[in-house]
């Protein structure tokens, strides 16, 4: 599933086109102007359109404009980096669409275990249901009973209707995430126990630093405006206008023309110097996003990790030790149940205790495969955990 989302994903596929053209700016950049090519008639006279005239003549000229040295490098270079965090945007929308894909696959295997489970548990209530039945036909129970055992088995029929809705709807989501119609069949999903213990969190920074990219991104765009800021300081430096022409005169001597112009920054007080705060405004602002990514990555990952190291421990527990109790209470009270030293009430409360406990280990299974996919996608790394 995530190989189907990484290439059918539309706007992973939207992203990657966008880091394409963003990778065709460089050179436009770092080319010169386009020269321009003038043709014309000088000097012609409105009441005879003849030649004889000494200014009059054909003219052909050629013009290139020169930005002064650097200039360009600068400008390319900032289109470079804007190139590689787009590219690295791509990267990162990648890894935050395998997170979801695997959330949501984690998602549909819980509801399939926890519909296992509650499928499981009404039978034991329909158990129940015949136990009571059986009691009450001999005069020793209650139809009280009886009632209660026919709720408990309606209850539950309703609670799984609502876990398959909403699987429907969760496999709907998947689906789209991969790029396909939502009504697509998802089939039963498994669900790995957790696993492994996550790397210290300044281990896992660490790692995330060089290679979410995100942060790699934030970097390029911070590169980004520092030569926009380079470039924007050499603005009052002039550009220079070279410029060639010939003109054709039939009845005289033909003649030539070289020119060089420079560009005068007579109103640097209120377009140069303005620009130059604003790119050193715009490179302070790509800096201080920069820090602030690395903060919430620190603080994201250190959430995620005391999620999925909670999870373990807590499904671990359920597994070994609460579980097992609860299950030798149910068979406890189901026997003292036949006998009559309990009441059904205490019967039905302590197997309703044990759906809930095996249903909340398959639910913390699926919160610390989710949390490990959050780390991976953080970590720019899919072994970040395992």
């Amino acid at each position: 599933m995530v190989s189907e989302a990484r290439r059918a994903n539309p706007m992973l596929l939207a992203a990657r086109y966008q880091a394409d053209a963003a990778g065709e700016r460089g050179s436009q950049a770092g080319a010169l102007p386009d020269p321009v090519l003038s043709l014309g008639l000088r000097n012609r006279p409105l009441g005879d359109f003849g030649t004889d005239n000494p200014m009059t003549m054909n003219w052909i000229g050629l013009s290139q404009r020169f930005p002064w040295p650097g200039n360009q490098g600068f400008g390319q270079q900032r289109q470079e980096h804007f190139a590689r965090a787009a590219d690295l945007d791509a990267h990162e929308m990648e890894a935050a669409l395998v997170s979801r894909v695997k959330e949501a696959y984690f998602q549909l295997a819980f509801m399939d275990r926890a519909l296992i489970i509650m499928a499981s548990t009404r039978e034991l209530l329909r158990d129940f249901l015949e136990v009571t039945s059986a009691r009450y036909a001999v005069g020793t129970g209650l139809q009280q009973d009886i009632l209660q055992a026919q709720i408990a088995i309606a209850q539950m029929t309703a609670d799984i209707t609502i876990v398959e809705q909403n699987r429907v709807a969760m496999a709907a989501r998947l689906n789209s995430l991969l790029g396909r119609p939502a009504t697509v069949p998802v089939g039963s999903l498994e669900l790995p126990d957790p696993v492994g213990s996550p790397p210290t969190v300044d281990s896992l920074m660490a790692v995330a630093a060089v290679n979410r990219p995100a942060i790699r991104a934030a970097r390029e765009r911070a590169l980004a405006a520092d030569a926009a800021y380079r470039a924007a300081e050499r603005d009052a430096y002039p550009d220079f206008t070279v410029a060639l022409g010939y003109g054709q005169r039939p009845e005289f001597e033909d003649l030539a023309t070289i020119e060089v112009g420079i560009s005068l920054p007579l109103w640097s007080g209120s377009k140069q110097k303005p620009r130059v705060r604003e790119m050193q405004a715009f490179q302070s602002t790509e800096e201080a996003r920069e820090l602030d990514l690395h903060n919430e990555t620190f603080a994201r990952l250190s959430e995620l990790r005391a999620a999925a190291e909670r999870a373990r421990d807590l499904s671990e527990l359920y597994r070994t030790s609460i579980i097992p109790q609860a299950m030798a209470a149910v068979e406890s009270a189901l026997s003292a149940y036949r006998v009559g030293d309990v009441d059904y009430m205490t019967l039905l409360s302590n197997q309703t205790t044990v759906n809930r406990f095996e249903t909340e280990r398959v639910r913390l299974a699926a919160e610390y495969q989710a949390s490990v996919a959050g780390i991976e996608a953080l970590t720019g790394l899919e072994t970040a955990v395992r």
